[in-house]
């Protein structure tokens, strides 16, 4: 048995192709020849080659700006404001962002000079002077006139009856006799501070008595 299964599986291995360098590529597209082909694989390794050498330069160049801004004291808001603005001057002067302009211009001209927005202006300008004309209209800026100087009448005398009161408030014996009873507090706050003064600069134990003469006579 293990003799017959051998032989089996020495004859299906036989019978397996195995692969080559040459059949392990993909086949070469129709209408190129392998000359061809081996030259394009060639110019495309080149290509790759060169696309991973200029990746190394550019990130060896962004990690040296990176240093020269950091030295300045630039922040990254710093570089998106330039950036920003470079952006918007480019759109600017775009032959897209130009063309555009002149044809705003162009349809911003032929709009406004079109019959009918100019009679859509004249018939406001009509309505505009029909209306401040009109008699509804000088009514209400009457009223409003009146309204606004009875307001301004009304305050002032609202201020001076407040005046008025307070001028009568100050004359009563109500507000007389609080003024006389915090004067009088005030006389002998002051009078009590002048007498303590005095019992400071007295010398102690001499009072108010005078010397006394023990002269001879």
């Amino acid at each position: 048995m293990e003799s017959a299964s051998q032989g089996l599986l020495s004859d299906t291995m036989t019978d397996v192709p195995v692969d080559s360098g040459a059949s392990a590529r993909a086949a070469a597209p129709e209408g190129l020849t392998l000359a061809e082909e081996e030259e394009l694989r060639s110019e495309l390794a080149k290509v790759e080659e060169e696309i991973g050498t200029l990746r190394q330069v550019l990130a060896a160049k962004e990690r040296h700006c990176g240093e020269l801004k950091r030295k300045l004291g630039l922040t990254p808001l710093d570089g998106l404001k330039q950036n920003l603005s470079k952006s918007w001057h480019d759109v600017q002067v775009s032959n897209a962002y130009v063309k555009t302009s002149e044809k705003l211009g162009e349809w911003n001209d032929k709009v406004t000079q079109s019959d009918l927005y100019l009679s859509a202006s004249s018939t406001l300008e009509d309505w505009n002077e029909k209306l401040t004309q009109s008699e509804a209209y000088k009514k209400t800026q009457e009223t409003l006139s009146q309204a606004g100087q009875k307001t301004s009448a009304a305050l002032s005398n609202v201020s001076s009856v407040i005046s008025r009161k307070l001028g009568d408030m100050r004359n009563s014996a109500t507000f007389k006799s609080f003024e006389d009873r915090v004067g009088t507090i005030k006389s002998r706050m002051v009078g009590s501070r002048e007498n303590s003064t005095d019992g400071l600069h007295s010398p102690s134990g001499a009072g108010d008595k005078p010397p006394q003469d023990n002269a001879p006579f």
